[in-house]
């Protein structure tokens, strides 16, 4: 069997390992190379941990000759023995007995130096998950997400998968991209020759599919991707992000609130034992007191407020906002920053907003509010959005008269309010704002792999 070919060992499973080992196989790329007399030292990730593996090359090693011509990135194959390390930091170090060179990396290898620019990194995504920050988050992303799948699978939901093309907007705003086949969308304003017949986008939301799926099934929840075409340069809106739902049946907004809270708490506390390595980069690099932040985050209560109470906590403030805080407007991030950093200092649940800033499908209280709320978190502002949803069919038809919606593209919609429509709430929760919270990553741009945003699509 060839080296490359063998079964291998991961640099994480080593690093953790109780005892010497003899003639493991190790592949990755090389972060950096030192020579002297005689030997290299060469430090090898593999991308399982945040962590390299220290390499001392003698010239006993089979392929000794090749260390000189390695660069940084190089892909490499080793095999040896896992020896304790005698320098200070690292418990093990590879002792090897035969060096392949599987991919070579030139000096013109962009990720020379150990700190870049996140303005930078961006120009090169295709090539960020090899530094040790976008290597951190997008394995804290994977860790994160099997948290939320043992979340609700703890809790009797099901994961179900709402579509991706639809013809209907969740949220009445318009800002959708438009899926067609057509080379001359004009030629046909009907749509009737296009593939669906009728005008099909990308979806903003899973939430009116999710609901249907929860009146069947009482606890239901998707976890995918979600577009929308709002031409917005801000760092917490992307045009492709991915978004947590839930919906549950026989449920009202006390307990769509208190769901959210115990699911931020338990993911939360998920990272921090399962990620602590890659959060202990993030708390030294990105935002020093990281760890503290989450702990309190984890550890506290949130506090609820109307709508009017933060209004009221906002005005009394003092503080000089850019945009003033006003009954009736929806909430800057400026404000919600302010609640949760400042003046509650842990995240804190607004909930009974205007009915006249919100979609039509949140349920319309008697004081012409509607049954909303959201989860306002430090570094990031608004994380969840939800509601209790308008269950009662003439209402629901009402305030979508006032909205000038529609009803029939909807039709599906209010015929589930027909047959054993029951109170129900949900909400969703943006991934990519998730893993802000958890990194202090302060772009979205850089709490996804590949972003997409306005005049960015690189490949």
């Amino acid at each position: 069997m060839s080296l490359t070919s063998r079964p291998r060992a991961r640099i994480k499973e080593l690093l953790s390992s109780t005892s010497p080992q003899v003639e493991v196989l190790v592949k990755g790329w090389l972060r950096t190379r030192r020579d002297s007399r005689g030997f290299s030292f060469l430090e090898i990730n593999d991308g399982s941990c945040l962590a390299n593996l220290q390499v001392v090359v003698t010239e006993s090693c089979q392929g000794f000759d090749l260390v000189k011509d390695l660069g940084t990135g190089a892909a490499v194959a080793l095999t040896g023995n896992l020896i304790p390390s005698a320098g200070q930091g690292q418990k093990w170090e590879l002792a090897p007995l035969e060096l392949v060179l599987v991919g070579a990396s030139g000096s013109d290898y962009p990720l020379q130096k150990k700190r870049h620019t996140d303005e930078y990194l961006r120009e090169i995504a295709h090539l960020r998950p090899r530094t040790n920050k976008y290597g951190a988050m997008i394995r804290l992303r994977s860790e994160v997400s099997f948290a939320i799948h043992q979340f609700f699978r703890e809790r009797g939901f099901f994961y179900v998968h709402t579509p991706i093309i639809t013809g209907s907007d969740c949220e009445g705003a318009g800002e959708m991209f438009q899926v067609t086949t057509l080379k001359d969308p004009a030629s046909d304003p009907t749509y009737s020759s296009d593939f669906f017949g009728r005008y099909a986008a990308l979806t903003v939301s899973g939430q009116l599919e999710a609901e249907l799926l929860a009146l069947a099934l009482d606890r239901v929840y998707t976890f995918g991707p979600a577009f929308r075409a709002e031409n917005s340069n801000t760092a917490r809106h992307a045009a492709e992000f991915w978004m947590v739902e839930p919906e549950m049946a026989f449920a009202d907004l006390a307990d769509d609130m208190d769901l959210a809270e115990a699911l931020i708490k338990s993911v939360a506390r998920f990272a921090l034992e399962r990620s602590a390595e890659d959060l202990a980069l993030f708390d030294k690099f990105v935002e020093p007191g990281l760890l503290a932040r989450l702990r309190v985050l984890v550890d506290s209560n949130y506090p609820r407020a109307t709508y009017r109470e933060a209004v009221d906590i906002l005005r009394a403030s003092g503080r000089q906002f850019e945009f003033e805080p006003t009954y009736g407007a929806d909430l800057a991030t400026e404000h919600e920053r302010f609640l949760c950093e400042e003046h509650f200092k842990r995240p804190v649940i607004i909930y009974n907003y205007p009915k006249a800033i919100k979609p039509f499908y949140m349920r319309v209280n008697e004081d012409e509010t509607v049954a909303a709320m959201d989860l306002l978190v430090p570094k990031v502002g608004e994380l969840v959005g939800g509601s209790q949803r308008e269950e009662r069919r003439d209402v629901l038809l009402a305030r979508m008269a006032e909205l000038n919606l529609s009803t029939a593209p909807y039709w599906w919609y209010l015929d589930s309010r027909r047959w054993g429509s029951a109170p129900h709430a949900g909400f969703g929760l943006g991934f990519e704002r998730l893993i802000m919270m958890l990194t202090g990553i302060a772009n979205i741009r850089d709490a996804i792999p590949f972003p997409r945003t306005p005049k960015n699509l690189s490949f």
